[in-house]
């Protein structure tokens, strides 16, 4: 009778759990096949498989958080496992002496399961612990769990638990059952649980057996039903769909999914600006118009908030969590809310608002962050794309900033008369192409808006334009020829004028270079080297790109520039994120620096994990009306150092950076990279 009723109850959850599983996942793989074709994510399989292989297998990015890494790594190895020890437990409600065919009796199984077994509890309580412990440690808005559907992850969390208790529990039920005489491998940890039921008849243990192999089904299967009822619940679900996400990121390698913005699809193909088609899909409006690709890195969040933990607008009392924002749009694409309601600004539950939106400053610490590869930059630039495109509904300074680039190519709406002005300033040769490079011209430097009107960042032109003479390195300008590359534009949502920019800018370079066969190019700034040498190569169109950092590092280790007088200045280097993030630079300027013999002395928040300025992404030309400025955090952990110089290797950190050190009333002097190489040199 009782073997009955738990045969019964066993397979009657069983059975309503599949059915829903297998429904609801259906109905999950109808709502990505439903979104944007993206047939980038469509090639190189074998690198893709064997990469996120690497990554899952390795944790790559888990490992950031090293704590929480290990314990998560053993919590999903238990999770594929422990397999086994549930199909036991169907066979042992029907005969509680059921072993799995050919290994259920073997010392090797035994022992794995066991092990695997209690490392899974040890983990699961050291991540309860860590979720615990950060929440007190940094309440509130500080914590990277704030705004985390907590009650989903308790449940998560419960569930393992409860099915390590059963699977060592069982173990010890059957050692018992066996009558072990002593500790061995096959019962290496459950021992001490056969210890506590020796005692109990044959019949009683028989039952017990039934019980919790009963309860463990029962257990298992009630969290299938949950997630089914739940496709939202990311943090279940990212068991099933992380692998695919992973699988599926933009670049299968170390390279983060930064850089280059992706090109601007619609209905699978690139956009053509000079004759859209009347049904085309400008940017994401509402949850129909996101890529397959999104949507399944909406449904792979697991509110874990290491993107959180790490984002300059949420640090600093801004509405913008890369976390919360995915989950809003999670909320949309894969729950009830009609597919036509608008993604931003609108009046549902959890709406993505214009404030949230045009906080970001597209540093991708976010992105870097991501243990799952979520690309959230690229869902915020999609989403800035239609409202700029679409709904004409942007922050009004941006208005000023677009039109200073479409009427004067930059985005002060300086004179273009006055793009080669800082050539005057210098008391050596610079060289303005005319019409083609010279063959005895090695490198083009491109000066930018910045490095060309700015006049800090003139400091740097002129500093870069002084090392390359004076190491005999050939190069020119294009002088009035230049215009902005269009990354405002493009970071802002502004693709349309960036196409202009990017296009003008394409024929003047191809020109310039004629028939040359490497063309190389030198850059200040590092959104014009991402933007030049990144993406405009969506046009077809490849340089060999290269910032000042780099060269004016290999010239010193070539021996064509020697620092003689060495600093004595204790001196810290702030990372740009276009630098760093984007494109993986972080030894050059350090390099450099240590050429100088500056003591450089490294903020806490460094490398990879460097701490925005507050400029990208358009936010330069954007008043910061919410919250403390990013500019003034980053400051104050530079002057918490205790240097008298930070060293910079990008315009914009230049300007952000130098304004904060004003406003904070210190005597820091910030200066670029190649200043500081340059004071070297001449002693």
């Amino acid at each position: 009778m009782l073997t009955a009723l738990f045969v019964g109850t066993s397979y009657a959850i069983t059975a309503v759990a599949l059915v829903l599983v297998g429904y609801r996942g259906r109905q999950l793989y109808q709502i990505f096949a439903a979104g944007q074709p993206d047939p980038t994510r469509s090639n190189n399989y074998k690198r893709r498989a064997a990469w996120a292989i690497h990554e899952i297998l390795s944790h790559t990015k888990m490992l950031r958080f090293t704590g929480s890494a290990l314990a998560h790594w053993v919590v999903m190895v238990g999770f594929v496992a422990l397999l086994g020890t549930l199909i036991t437990a169907f066979g042992q409600v029907i005969s509680p002496t059921f072993a799995l065919p050919l290994i259920g009796n073997s010392v090797a199984y035994n022992f794995f399961v066991e092990v695997i077994a209690a490392l899974t509890g040890i983990g699961i309580v050291t991540l309860i612990g860590i979720r615990q412990f950060t929440r007190i440690l940094r309440p509130d808005k500080r914590s990277r769990f704030f705004g985390s559907r907590s009650g989903r992850a308790y449940y998560v969390e419960a569930t393992i638990l409860a099915v390590v208790f059963c699977v060592i529990a069982l173990r010890g039920l059957e050692g018992a059952l066996a009558e072990v005489a002593g500790w061995n491998l096959h019962y290496p940890v459950s021992y001490l649980a056969i210890l506590v039921f020796k005692g109990a008849s044959i019949t009683h243990l028989k039952v017990a057996i039934q019980i919790v192999a009963t309860l463990k089904i029962l257990v298992s299967m009630a969290w299938f039903i949950v997630i089914a009822l739940n496709l939202t619940m990311g943090v279940a679900w990212h068991r099933f769909l992380a692998p695919f996400n992973i699988f599926y990121q933009r670049n299968p390698n170390k390279q983060p999914s930064l850089g280059a913005l992706p090109e601007m699809l619609s209905h699978g193909k690139p956009i053509d600006f000079e004759d859209p088609s009347e049904d085309d899909i400008f940017g994401i409006g509402k949850a129909a118009d996101i890529s397959w690709k999104g949507l399944l890195d909406m449904a792979s969040c697991t509110e874990c908030g290491r993107c959180q933990s790490q984002c300059p607008a949420w640090h600093t009392e801004k509405p913008l969590s890369p976390k919360l924002l995915i989950m809003a749009m999670r909320d949309h694409a894969l729950s009830k809310v009609p597919s036509a309601a608008p993604m931003v600004g609108g009046a549902i539950e959890n709406a993505i608002t214009s404030e949230i939106l045009w906080s970001c400053t597209t540093c991708g610490a976010c992105v870097n962050e991501c243990p799952v590869d979520i690309e959230h930059v690229d869902h915020i630039v999609n989403m800035r794309r239609y409202q700029v495109l679409v709904e004409s509904e942007f922050p009004s300074e941006l208005g000023g900033t677009f039109r200073n680039l479409e009427k004067a190519g930059n985005p002060w709406g300086a004179n273009r008369t006055d793009r080669d002005g800082w050539i005057a300033e210098v008391d050596f040769p610079v060289r303005v192409i005319e019409d083609v490079i010279p063959d005895d011209v090695e490198y083009l430097f491109w000066v930018g808006c910045a490095g060309a009107y700015e006049d800090r960042a003139k400091k740097t032109t002129k500093a870069v334009a002084e090392l390359l003479w004076m190491s005999g390195t050939t190069f020119a300008v294009l002088g009035k020829k230049e215009t902005c590359t269009g990354d405002p534009a493009r970071r802002a949502g502004n693709e349309f004028l960036f196409q202009i920019l990017a296009k003008e800018n394409i024929e003047t370079l191809e020109h310039a270079f004629g028939s040359r066969g490497v063309k190389k190019v030198v850059v200040t700034c590092p959104h014009c080297f991402t933007t030049i040498g990144r993406d405009y190569r969506q046009q077809g169109f490849e340089l060999e790109m290269v910032h000042h950092t780099q060269l004016l590092n290999q010239l010193i280790k070539d021996g064509k520039l020697k620092p003689v007088a060495h600093s004595a200045k204790a001196i810290t280097y702030h990372d740009p994120c276009y630098l760093g993030r984007h494109n993986q630079i972080y030894m050059p300027p350090r390099e450099l620096l240590g050429a100088t013999g500056a003591q450089i002395t490294e903020m806490p928040r460094n490398q990879d994990r460097s701490f925005c300025c507050g400029a990208g992404g358009g936010r330069m030309w954007m008043e910061e009306k919410i919250g403390t400025r990013i500019n003034l955090n980053r400051v104050d952990e530079a002057i918490a150092t205790g240097v008298e110089e930070v060293a910079v290797a990008c315009p914009f950190c230049r300007v952000m950076v130098g304004d904060g050190i004003t406003a904070r009333e210190s005597d820091v002097e910030v200066l670029d990279v190649a200043q500081m190489v340059l004071r070297s040199i001449k002693g």
